[in-house]
């Protein structure tokens, strides 16, 4: 059986200023971390097959984690591979304004944060 290894760690943050939407924020803070992540050296260096050798992990801080939508998170992460999201009570929230034009129910700020860890098969590198 292949032993997956840890191949890259990133960490992004994301806000959502109006509508107070965890998913939203959730999503801007997967996106800012996964934007950093180059895939070409898996796929030119070592030839791997993303759906078969590589898995991406995201651990997300957020107020409401109960209000992410894990699936429109997972859409997020654009690679073909196996995804697992894990959201959690975290982030911040901060005072704003409110802006019934922008769908504010209340003057809260949201920021999310995304730690993200991309795992190779080991018997692949």
């Amino acid at each position: 059986m292949s032993e997956w290894k840890r191949y890259v760690i990133e960490i992004g943050m994301g806000i959502d200023q109006h509508g107070q939407d965890s998913t939203k924020a959730s999503i801007k803070a997967v996106k800012d971390a996964i934007s950093r992540v180059c895939a070409v050296g898996l796929l030119e260096l070592f030839g791997l097959d993303f759906e078969k050798d590589v898995k991406v992990e995201a651990l997300i801080g957020v107020p409401y984690p109960e209000k992410v939508d894990i699936e429109k998170v997972c859409e997020a992460i654009p690679l073909k591979c196996e995804k697992a999201i894990t959201v959690v009570s975290g982030g911040l929230s901060g005072p704003g304004i409110i802006l019934e034009e922008f769908g504010d129910k209340t003057n809260e700020i949201l920021i999310a944060l995304a730690f993200i860890t991309v795992y190779v098969r080991r018997e692949s590198i």
